[in-house]
């Protein structure tokens, strides 16, 4: 795909999970990280988890000591979860070692006091010391490219995320929201509200942010 004035590609590589991974930075959006085309890290995507991070921490009604990122990237829910909430633990998940090397190259990510956990998001929930943990704040952003894997689709996936979730605690979920993608994203909606007692809908950009209370 052709690159913009006034960007520039910083690193490419190719990822055996995610395919072609590029760094790119422009005036406009500063450094992002792309898969397919689709930015994964940085640029739109910091703005669709700041203006959905930054209402949350204004409604005050999270009170957050220990966070999860399911599907970490280059970092940027986090650094926003550190940036709101700085007392937290958070401990990022992804198992893509690629995107989290070049978050750490580009995007600041070894400065935020992350633990990371290069695994897959299922097997890191199905782990029996992590179901005795609790966490009061879950993001979930697993998309691989355009696609989230089936099995972040099931109910199975969803019940092991609140299994984890402490009481009170919010999960959240962000799905693209454009043409064929919407219908895709209300299904899944409707899987959530069959597992949590309460999911609240917030549209940023071409996304939706499913938020999930517990």
């Amino acid at each position: 795909m052709d690159i913009l004035i006034g960007t520039k590609v910083l690193e490419e590589v190719v990822s055996s999970i995610n395919g072609k991974v590029r760094v790119i930075k422009s005036l406009g959006l500063g450094t992002y990280i792309q898969v397919e085309g689709l930015t994964q890290s940085g640029g739109v995507v910091y703005e669709v988890w700041k203006s959905t991070l930054k209402k949350l921490k204004n409604s005050k009604i999270l009170k957050l000591k220990n966070g999860l990122v399911l599907g970490l990237g280059g970092g940027s829910a986090a650094k926003l979860v550190r940036k709101y909430w700085p007392q937290a633990k958070i401990t990022g998940v992804d198992i893509d070692p690629v995107m989290v090397e070049m978050g750490k190259k580009y995007m600041g990510l070894e400065e935020q006091g992350i633990e990371i956990v290069i695994m897959d998001a299922e097997k890191f929930l199905s782990n029996n010391e992590v179901r005795g943990t609790k966490y009061d704040l879950i993001l979930v952003d697993l998309y691989v490219g355009y696609e989230v894997p089936e099995k972040f689709l099931s109910e199975n996936y969803i019940q092991l995320v609140r299994t984890v979730l402490a009481s009170g605690g919010i999960a959240i979920f962000n799905r693209l929201y454009y043409g064929e993608k919407r219908p895709e994203a209300m299904r899944f909606a409707a899987k959530l509200e069959a597992v949590f007692p309460k999911v609240k809908y917030f549209h940023p950009e071409a996304n939706v942010m499913f938020l999930c209370y517990n």
